[in-house]
């Protein structure tokens, strides 16, 4: 298994902007192996800030069953004071998230999870060209190799 480690992605930006996931924990829950990643901005609450959580789980059946879940925080805007003068801090007003799930039967192959998941990529993308399969990375790992972090 390959050890938890920072990630770095960009995110959808008009103008891309790069952020790194600091490597939180790895926990277990029975067959469930979970690992959490957050951003680590000085500047911004914990609670505020952009986590990434993946999991990889065998079920009953054999099929294995692997997650990220991505959540992207969004503050609310505050502006004015009370009579007082007191500005209170901003609060989390909602939060972005998108789930990505694989379901592979024990006897899927590397090379058909990878087919079946570089198919849903380019889809989300609207890639209508060839591209170079990714097969390294926190994503590649755990839906194509079915690898966990430790």
């Amino acid at each position: 298994m390959s050890a938890i480690a920072d990630i770095t992605v960009f995110d959808g930006a008009s103008t891309p902007v790069s952020h790194t996931l600091k490597a939180i924990s790895v926990t277990r829950k029975g067959a469930e192996v979970i690992a959490e990643y957050r951003e680590a901005l000085a500047s911004v609450p914990v609670d505020a800030q952009v986590r990434v959580t993946s999991s990889l789980q065998k079920l009953r059946s054999g099929v294995y069953k692997g997650s990220m879940r991505i959540v992207v925080p969004v503050m609310e805007s505050i502006s004015g004071q009370n009579a007082a003068g007191y500005t209170a801090p901003p609060k989390i007003a909602y939060e972005d998230t998108f789930l990505i799930q694989g379901l592979f039967h024990e006897r899927s192959t590397e090379a058909g999870r990878q087919l079946a998941g570089q198919m849903a990529i380019n889809l989300a993308n609207n890639v209508a060209t060839t591209v170079t399969p990714v097969t390294a990375g926190v994503f590649a790992e755990l839906f194509y190799q079915l690898v966990s972090p430790t």
